[in-house]
């Protein structure tokens, strides 16, 4: 609700401040008096653009500032949390024009840009101008009006999300369908590595053990000639080193007893004779292993020659390296075999969100299908009740291709002067006629939709008498639970007002300004009588206007 409006240096207008009512407020004034002018300075804090001819005094900067209650609208809370905005009950949007043309906007003081303006006051006001063509011939308005009538909010948000789920799977699957043709694409060079890999059939560490292998092979000869001299002198020789120290061991038993020390140098001698024995062994041992084998090597150079091949192809040094891209290009194959199992899953996945879906989306159309022709006969009956009788409203709706709102388009199209040539909204309505069909369409869906603040703006184009009075009911009614703004010349309007305003041009300092106020009782009786009858209303004038304000 927009609970004050401050205006400095806009146009003609010096400085006026209005504190609206939270239901019908009724602008009048003569033509010229400065009422568009105030919707005009209304329309740069609801974000649009400025210009510094709009400057009364271009020596001052502009300053248009509107408090709005929010009423703890989720909608609105959303936007400022989203915005880093703070988040308060009620809301100042504020904007500044200098006189070099530098314009500034802020939100609850915090500076915002134009576009942010723009998307909060949506959220605030509801705003209808003459020639505006308004958000009527919207596809999506007609969409919300419909499903505000048929009361599918809950099935649309059921829908919603299965539609989101239905996008997701198919993506999922596109992917999946990408990488089996990826994968069929390197699928024959993948196996042509593989089998490379797999033929050589290598352990790990094998090329860094088979090298070793070679080396020792190669050098089978000298090793065996050396093995078999140590094992001999230590064993074979005529005079063998194990059997001399086991002399001399012998040599000095005699005088162990006389002698300690003696006696520890024949143990350190048996345990050197005992160790050179098995020292001898082992050499024996491992002279018995050594042999040259020229088939071996043959067999250890191919392999390792086909071993270092591929790791200079694959840009790897060890062998493990090669076993690990062994093992990637085996779940590489594996993975053509796996993907197509994977794709039928989720392709029944689709599917079955597929049906879920049109199954949601027919319960919804049926919802929408229903309220067609009720809809039509409610507002072409107010049309009549609006001095619109030669109107008419049809809506179309029709079936396509599951979109985020189901499996409709919705239209609206309108037939001004019967000439039974139905075209869309936005291209045949005039904007008295918009305004008309737009107040008549929301005042049937108010109870639906949570709107927003109203504003018309000369409504009232090309009525008076008793369609201009059933203008004035459907907007009291209207305002019965949410806040309401007219700009009117209709005094059958300006009788239904909880908050009559008028506007009015004053001479200041040889200067014209445009001023408002707020009328009393007295004074709204006075402006309707002569909105009746002229500048000197007559008694039967001020009679009507007090009927009107009374009825």
């Amino acid at each position: 609700m927009l609970k004050k409006l401050h205006i400095q240096n806009y146009a003609i207008i010096d400085e006026i401040e209005i504190d609206f009512s939270n239901q019908l407020n009724i602008i009048t004034g003569e033509t010229g008096a400065g009422k568009s002018i105030l919707m005009g300075a209304l329309s740069l804090i609801l974000g649009e653009r400025a210009d510094t001819s709009a400057l009364l005094k271009q020596d001052k900067k502009c300053f248009i500032e509107g408090i709005f209650s929010t009423d703890d609208k989720k909608e609105i809370q959303f936007f400022l949390k989203e915005n880093d905005l703070e988040e308060t009950q009620e809301l100042v949007l504020r904007r500044e024009i200098s006189s070099n043309g530098k314009s500034r906007a802020f939100i609850n003081d915090t500076p915002a840009t134009l576009q942010q303006l723009k998307q909060l006051a949506s959220l605030l006001v509801d705003l209808h101008q003459q020639f505006d063509t308004l958000e009527l011939g919207d596809s999506d308005f007609q969409r919300e009006v419909i499903d505000a009538l048929a009361v599918n909010q809950s099935n649309i948000e059921l829908y919603q999300n299965l539609y989101r789920q239905w996008l997701q799977a198919k993506k999922e699957l596109e992917e999946l369908q990408k990488q089996k043709i990826d994968f069929n694409k390197e699928a024959d060079y993948n196996q042509f590595l593989f089998d490379e890999l797999n033929e050589l059939n290598l352990q790990e560490n094998e090329l860094e053990e088979l090298d070793n292998e070679l080396k020792l092979l190669n050098n089978s000869e000298g090793i065996k000639t050396t093995l078999s001299k140590v094992y001999f002198d230590l064993k074979g020789n005529e005079q063998p080193v194990v059997q001399l120290l086991k002399q001399l061991s012998n040599q000095l038993q005699a005088y162990a007893s006389l002698n300690e020390d003696i006696a520890t140098i024949i143990q350190r001698l048996q345990s050197s004779q005992i160790e050179l024995q098995d020292i001898a062994e082992e050499v024996d041992r491992i002279n018995d292993g050594v042999n040259y084998d020229e088939k071996r090597i043959e067999l250890i150079n191919e392999k390792i020659s086909n071993g270092y091949k591929l790791l200079k192809k694959h840009g790897v040094k060890t062998t493990n390296e090669l076993l690990t891209i062994q093992y990637q290009l085996e779940e590489k194959l594996q993975a053509v075999l796996n993907i197509d199992a994977a794709i039928v899953l989720k392709e029944k996945e689709v599917a079955i969100l597929l049906k879920e879906l049109e199954d949601k989306a027919s319960i919804i159309s049926k919802a929408r299908n229903k309220q067609a022709k009720p809809l039509e006969e409610k507002v072409n009956a107010l049309l009549i009740q609006v001095g619109m009788p030669n109107a008419k409203l049809k809506v179309e709706i029709k079936e396509t291709i599951l979109h985020q709102f189901g499996k409709n388009t919705i239209d609206f199209l309108f037939d001004a002067n019967k000439s039974n040539r139905f075209e869309p909204i936005r291209k045949v309505a005039s904007g008295g006629e918009l305004s008309r069909l737009m107040l008549c369409i929301k005042s049937l869906v108010a109870e639906s939709i949570d709107l927003p603040t109203m504003i018309f703006d000369e409504i009232d184009t090309g009525i008076s008498g008793e369609a201009a009075k059933q203008v004035g009911i459907i907007l009291k009614q209207l305002s019965a639970k949410r806040q309401v703004i007219c700009i009117t010349h209709q005094p059958q309007i300006a009788g239904k007002a909880d908050a009559h305003f008028f506007v009015y041009k004053e001479i200041k300092a040889d200067t014209i300004k445009t001023n408002i106020r707020l009328l009393n009782e007295d004074e709204r009786i006075i402006t309707i009588a002569q909105m009746l009858s002229g500048e000197k209303p007559t008694a039967a004038a001020l009679a009507n206007a007090r009927e009107m304000m009374m009825n």
